[in-house]
């Protein structure tokens, strides 16, 4: 018995939050939700509403995969390989978005048929 209480807590082994941790973590997860929905119908957020619906997209990919894909207790390479993602996947969007606002100078240049 006293070797099945070695194993179970090898050296650098964390404990896990309890159920009513996860709970507050999806509480802030459904307000946050909740704050993107209505920002989508208020006329005064117009101006702002991408910007402010990424930003509260990241804040939520953070918290899943901080908490509930446990990475926040995992090796830090898990979390800056999920981070390089997201940082690489903002990227190509704000890349996409210059690139549609710039008008027609990146497209390529289309000869009449003779």
């Amino acid at each position: 018995m006293a070797h099945d209480a070695a194993l179970a807590h090898h050296e650098g082994d964390h404990d896990h939050p309890g159920e009513g941790f996860y709970i507050k973590v999806a509480i802030v997860l459904t307000i946050i939700t909740v704050v993107e929905v209505v920002i989508y119908y208020l006329e005064g957020f117009r101006d702002f509403l991408v910007p402010a619906l990424i930003i509260l997209s990241c804040i939520k990919f953070a918290a899943v995969v901080g908490y509930f894909m446990h990475l926040k207790f995992d090796n830090k390479l898990f979390a800056w390989m999920f981070s390089a993602g997201l940082a690489i996947s903002l990227a190509v969007m704000i890349a996409m978005v210059v690139i549609m606002h710039t008008g027609n100078y990146w497209a390529p240049v289309m000869l009449p048929k003779s």
